[in-house]
C-alpha cells in the first residue's frame, strides 16, 4: 500500500479513513506498507503509525520511509501545498546530508512508533527533482548522507536501503557507485512508460536489487476509464494528448479481451523478474477491495500478446527477459 493519499495528496483525508484504509489493507492480506516525511508532511507517517499500532502488536508489517527532506514547522497551514491540502504544519526542505538523515530517521520513527524501519530511502534524488542543483544534493548524499545510512544498517536500526525516486538515471548513476538493496521506481515501469525496461530492470537483476514499482497507474491515468473521467492525472499532472491516446489504445485491447484497464495496469510490472512488489496509492475500503479483486482477476496472456504487437508494451513473458 502506497500512502501517499492517507497524507492528504491532492484531496482531504480524514484520520478515520485513513485507519480504516490501513485497517482494511491489513485484513485483505497487505503487509508491506510505503510511506515518506513528505507526505503530508508528516502526517501520513502519524496516520499510518497510529493504524499499524492498533493492528500490528506482533510486528509483522514491512514499513518503507524516505530520507532527504527535512520537515521545519511552519505558521498556517491551510489550502494545497505541494499537492498536499490541509497537511501538517511543516515545510519540507531538501537535505541530503549524513545528520539530516539521522534527524530525519529518528523523527519518522516518533511519527511512525517504530524503534526501527525495515527500509529506509533516499527520496527524490536527481535531476528531474533538482535541475541544476541536482549535482549538489548528489555529492551531499555520497559524502555522508550514504555513508550514515549504512551506518543505520549496519547498527540494525534499519534492515534495507536504497532510493525511492521517479526517474531511471540517478538509479542507474548510483548502482555504479554504491550498495542499493531495493529502489522504488515511480511511474518508470508501466503499461504507459517502459522506460525502466532496457537498462535499470537489468541491472537491478545483475545486482541483486529488488525494484518495487510505484505508480502503476502513472497518477491515475491508468486507474479508471480514459473515456468517462475528465479529471485524469498522468505524473501528477494533465496529460498531453499522445498520453490520453495511448492510454485510450490500451484500454480497447484491454475491453477486447475482457479485462479492466486498471487490473492490467496493476498486473503489467509483476510479469519482470527484477520486480519484488507493486504498490498502488489507496485512500478507503473501496479502493482496497478493488485492488483486491484486480489481484484476484484470472488474466488472459492474449492481452499481454497483443498490446506487444501493437507496439504498446515491450515484454510478453517474463522468461523473455534475459540479462545482457
Amino acid at each position: 500500500m502506497g500512502c501517499a493519499g492517507i497524507g492528504n495528496l491532492y484531496a482531504p483525508v480524514s484520520d478515520c479513513e485513513a485507519h480504516d484504509t490501513v485497517a482494511a489493507a491489513w485484513q485483505a492480506g497487505i503487509r508491506y506498507f510505503d510511506t515518506a516525511p513528505h507526505y503530508g508532511f508528516g502526517l501520513s507517517e502519524c496516520r499510518l503509525g497510529a493504524a499499524l499500532a492498533a493492528i500490528d502488536s506482533k510486528r509483522e508489517a514491512i514499513v518503507s520511509t524516505k530520507v532527504g527532506r527535512l520537515l521545519d514547522p511552519i505558521e498556517g497551514c491551510g489550502g494545497e501545498r505541494h499537492g498536499f491540502v490541509d497537511a501538517a504544519a511543516f515545510e519540507p526542505r531538501f537535505d541530503y546530508r549524513g545528520d539530516a538523515i539521522l534527524r530525519s530517521v529518528e523523527e519518522s520513527c516518533a511519527r511512525l512508533r517504530r524503534d526501527r524501519i525495515d527500509i529506509l530511502l533516499a527520496h527524490d534524488l536527481g535531476a528531474l527533482t533538482h535541475g541544476a542543483a541536482g549535482d549538489r544534493h548528489l555529492r551531499d548524499f555520497l559524502d555522508s548522507g550514504y555513508p550514515a545510512m549504512r551506518a543505520l544498517r549496519d547498527q540494525g536500526a534499519v534492515r534495507a536501503l536504497g532510493l525511492g525516486v521517479n526517474e531511471t538515471a540517478i538509479c542507474l548513476d548510483l548502482l555504479a557507485r554504491v550498495e542499493l538493496d531495493v529502489i522504488l521506481l515511480a511511474g518508470r515501469f508501466t503499461l504507459l512508460d517502459q522506460s525502466a525496461l532496457d537498462r535499470l530492470l537489468p541491472r537491478c537483476l545483475e545486482k541483486g536489487t529488488r525494484l518495487i514499482v510505484g505508480g502503476p497507474y502513472n497518477s491515475g491515468i491508468l486507474a479508471q476509464s480514459t473515456r468517462t473521467v475528465r479529471d485524469l492525472r498522468y505524473d501528477y499532472r494533465a496529460p498531453p494528448e499522445t498520453i490520453l491516446l495511448r492510454a485510450a489504445a490500451i484500454e480497447q485491447i484491454c475491453d477486447d479481451h475482457h479485462v479492466p484497464l486498471p487490473a492490467a495496469a496493476l498486473r503489467f510490472p509483476l510479469r519482470h523478474p527484477a520486480v519484488a512488489s507493486v504498490i498502488p496509492g489507496l485512500v478507503g475500503e473501496k479502493q482496497v477491495e478493488e485492488m483486491m479483486e484486480r489481484l484476484a482477476l484470472l488474466i488472459p496472456d492474449a492481452l499481454w500478446t497483443a498490446l506487444h504487437e501493437a507496439d504498446l508494451v515491450r515484454i510478453t513473458e517474463p522468461e523473455a527477459v534475459a540479462l545482457p
